[in-house]
Formats: C-alpha cells, structure tokens, sequence
C-alpha cells in the first residue's frame, strides 16, 4: 500500500525506507504477540513506519537564486530499523530506527576561536582567551558557556560568561574574560567552550574537549 502510494503521490517520491526485516507489527490482541482473534481478524501489516528524505538543495537554492558549490552537505545512512515484540499495551509493535548522520561544514574556518587558560576548578575564577575574525558581527549579547561533552543545543550550557562585562583584558590577537569559579561544577568532567553569537543566532566557535 505504501509503495503504491510512492509511486502515485509526489511528495513521497523521494522518501526513503530501510528493509522491512521484521514481521509485521499490526493488529495484535493486547498484551501478546498473538496477531488479531477478534471476529474482524485483521491481516497482519507493516503499518509503524520509519521513512527519510534529505532536501535537495538544488531546489533550495534555485528558489534563492544561488547554487551550492557542494549539493550533498547532508548525509544519512541507517544503522537499524527494528520492531519492539515485548511491547503488549498497545494493538502495534513500536519501530525504532537508528541513523547516522554526517554533515559537511558550511564554513570551513570558526568565527571565532578559544581554549580554557591554566587549570580549571571550582576552587577558583576560571580564564578564557579567544579571538575573533575582523568580520564577526559582535555584540554586547555575545556569551561564552561551559558545555559539556554531550551537549546538544546551545541552551544546554552548565554556565556562561559575557564576552564584554565579564572580560578583564584585550589586545589586537586576543581578548581574555574570567567564568566564576563557583559555577564550575565540582564534579568536573569533559567539557567545550562554545562561543554564542547573538546576531548570528548561532554558536560560531568551539574549544577543544578539556577536563575539568
């Protein structure tokens, strides 16, 4: 049913499925992996689906008038793509899907790059460096945070610091700001420095991995 609707609906044309390796996760009776015993006595389907499609940035770009160097920035290959049988609450199996997904740089050098200075503790007020291109639209709403590792979003950062009030020295190759030392978690870890543009809207520079 879903191949036919491929072939007849555009928008699912470009759409991509893995292979369908486990049986079908549709109609069961609650609690078991018995499929439908009811008068209606569905026939087994594959309804849970996973499917993906990576925007053509050709299409993009001919709508803004400009055409990418590099057409497939984005890749995405799937790891697995498997059904849950243990899963009874409910007539249908859950499907999980596991993708990788490799993105090229849109820009090749950071904005803006930065280290941790000296020993980082929570015994004591920590030492940025950074420096900036010339081009960097900077603002007083620029910030630095302490990101773990792991982190995901640009919110997820432990703490902060502002790239002008809370700066203590500067010169032409660079600019020092301090983080307190009570905000350092005490647990320590692996951490990054990220530095936040504001009118960019984005992180625009990332230290190296460095432990706490």
């Amino acid at each position: 049913q879903l191949n036919m609707a491929k072939k007849k609906e555009a928008f699912l044309k470009e759409f991509k499925e893995g292979p369908l390796q486990f049986k079908p996760t549709y109609k069961f009776d609650l609690y078991s992996e018995v499929y439908d015993t009811s008068e209606k006595k569905r026939k087994p389907a594959w309804t849970d689906r996973i499917l993906w499609k990576v925007k053509n940035l050709c299409e993009v770009a001919s709508k803004e008038g400009e055409f990418p160097e590099e057409e497939n920035l984005i890749s995405v290959t799937l790891n697995n793509y498997v059904s849950h049988m243990s899963y009874g609450i409910s007539d249908h199996k859950p499907v999980t899907g596991t993708f990788k997904l490799e993105m090229k740089p849109l820009v090749s050098d950071p904005l803006v790059v930065l280290s941790p200075e000296g020993e980082w503790s929570a015994e004591h007020d920590v030492l940025i460096r950074y420096s900036a291109v010339p081009e960097l639209p900077s603002s007083a709403w620029d910030w630095i945070g302490l990101f773990q590792v792991t982190f995901r979003h640009a919110n997820d950062y432990v703490t902060y610091a502002w790239v002008e009030d809370d700066e203590i020295s500067s010169n032409k190759e660079s600019r020092q700001v301090y983080m307190s030392g009570s905000e350092i978690p005490k647990m320590g870890g692996e951490f990054l420095l990220c530095y936040y543009s504001n009118n960019l809207q984005s992180i625009v520079g990332i230290s190296e991995p460095f432990q706490v």
